[in-house]
């Protein structure tokens, strides 16, 4: 791991170009590019390493993460100097990158360079192995630090609450709390955006008074109270916050509002904000993402006829919003002609509409649309997320040689992994079409391949087996799903229902007392009708 000559780029290689997948030699050719226009870099390498430390700064904030990892590089192999100015951008630039092998590297040089003890490098070690997913890591840098500062903190708190650790963040604030560390805004915030997932109530009012307290009357931290408190269904807390003569109000906040007062039914108040400003794409984005939500076609139309008279129509993000809220809507045919009409289609524009089309139960659309955009592939990749819209729509049609065609596709022409929800929808395809020996042969893929059998798969294994009426494995895949402590009333419904139908009515006993010491009840299912919107 520690590296005595030049990083090395695998992009010098070309043995191998032929099997290098889409996405990887997309990013190969860019970087190639950028090496070959800037032959003449190696003149600047002259200069003071507080010049170059400053270019890659710069390259950091422009977001040209393949210039800066390219000017590192070059840097490395012509100077021995290094510093932890030289490594803070880098390692920011690495954590955006495809490959956690970089990072790695220049982990080892700054051990090499004796600059991983200092704090700011330190908490940028934290933030790359976080964005990474290795938590674990994330959390040794931060263990093995002398001084922490409340940046370094600030850090690990906010990277407890990205990967969804939310009781953990808020004992890292505890940890704070007692070592006298003086909070922030940022810490603040966090800590509300935890507490509101959580759904913990006392401790966000908490947060709240500690906030009137300290007197820490920021934009920013009005913002995040006013989501908390629509979050916890008090959408008059909010409202009160937001008309506050002490609030202090920017764009952002003005557009979380309007979001969160279209979400939660309050049309009079959201169009009185759009009316006192003028609006904007962002406004008017999270305004049809709660159109979407509610399936509020009314709303949504009023909000499409102020992008139009503001002519916001050519943006791409706006336009990917009315897409979904026109399918969510059930306008499958206007949502269409929003899609033909952008003129700069990005992958949320494609996966969109073909998850739309899969909603409405046309795969056949949905696999067409997709393989037209794989014709036109130099402009724009699938991603996991299209893959998986894909994979849906061919398991609510039935299409059993498109979803394996697809599910192949992954990795062969794309390089990515599938991941647990790809597994789990091409198993309901299988398991839908009879094909139970094919389900069990991905199960064994999954642990071949180290994917995570969480609850989902194993429901989802258990329904094929159901379907098939393979009760011995069956009974295998619920007794791992027995296992697994789970608060989700559908699971233990499943449950009672396959032990019901092999005749176990002990076992169906047993699940309905768990249920009923966990209070857990199964929704009836509901659907919204708008009566009227002109409210």
């Amino acid at each position: 791991m520690y590296a005595s000559g030049c990083i090395k780029c695998s992009l010098h290689c070309t043995d191998k170009a032929s099997t290098i997948p889409c996405i990887t030699r997309l990013w190969t050719q860019t970087l190639l590019r950028y090496i070959h226009s800037h032959h003449s870099c190696n003149e600047s390498l002259q200069r003071s390493l507080y010049t170059l430390n400053s270019l890659l700064a710069s390259y950091l904030w422009d977001n040209n993460l393949i210039a800066s990892w390219a000017l590192f590089q070059r840097i490395h192999c012509t100077r021995t100097d290094l510093d932890s100015y030289t490594f803070t951008p880098v390692l920011a630039a690495c954590s955006a990158l495809p490959n956690s092998k970089r990072g790695m590297q220049v982990h080892a040089l700054m051990i090499k360079f004796g600059s991983e003890t200092e704090t700011v490098t330190r908490t940028a070690l934290m933030d790359m192995y976080s964005k990474y997913g290795l938590m674990e890591e994330s959390f040794r840098v931060f263990a093995e630090m002398g001084f922490k500062d409340v940046v370094t903190w600030n850090a690990l708190l906010s990277n407890f609450v990205r990967h969804g650790k939310l009781k953990k963040a808020l004992r890292v604030f505890e940890d704070m709390k007692r070592d006298g560390v003086g909070f922030t805004g940022f810490t603040l915030c966090s800590v509300l955006k935890a507490c509101m997932h959580l759904k913990a109530y006392k401790q966000g009012m908490q947060i709240h008074g500690l906030i009137v307290v300290m007197g820490r009357d920021l934009v920013v931290l009005n913002t995040a109270l006013i989501e908390f408190y629509s979050n916890m269904g008090l959408i008059d807390t909010a409202i009160k916050i937001y008309r506050s003569p002490k609030t202090g109000r920017d764009k952002v906040m003005c557009n979380s509002f309007v979001h969160v007062c279209i979400k939660n039914g309050k049309y009079k108040e959201a169009f009185s904000i759009l009316s006192s400003i003028r609006p904007n794409v962002v406004a008017l984005t999270t305004a049809l993402a709660g159109c979407s939500q509610n399936s509020d076609l009314w709303i949504g139309k009023q909000v499409h006829c102020i992008a139009i008279r503001f002519r916001f129509v050519n943006e791409t993000q706006l336009c990917n919003a009315l897409i979904d809220m026109y399918a969510k809507c059930g306008k499958i045919s206007r949502a269409r002609l929003v899609f033909d009409g952008t003129l700069e289609k990005d992958v949320v524009s494609w996966t969109s509409m073909i998850d739309a089309y899969g909603r409405q139960g046309n795969g056949l659309e949905a696999v067409k649309l997709f393989m037209r955009m794989e014709e036109e592939e130099g402009d724009v990749l699938p991603n996991e997320v299209t893959f998986l819209a894909v994979l849906s729509a061919c398991s609510h049609s039935g299409l059993i040689e498109q979803g394996r065609w697809c599910f192949d596709l992954i990795q062969s022409k794309y390089g990515l992994n599938p991941g647990q929800e790809h597994y789990i929808c091409y198993i309901d395809i299988l398991g839908r079409a009879g094909l139970i020996e094919g389900v069990w042969c991905l199960y064994s893929d999954m642990i071949t391949n180290g994917v995570k059998l969480t609850s989902s798969v194993w429901a989802a294994l258990l329904h094929a087996c159901v379907h098939n009426d393979d009760f011995r494995r069956g009974e295998f895949a619920a007794e791992h799903l027995f296992e697994l402590d789970q608060d989700e009333p559908g699971i233990y419904v499943l449950l009672s229902n396959f032990y019901a139908a092999i005749g176990k009515w002990k076992v169906v006993d047993q699940i309905r007392s768990i249920m009923k010491s966990k209070g857990l009840f199964k929704d009836p299912g509901s659907s919204n009708v708008a009566v009227s919107s002109n409210q």
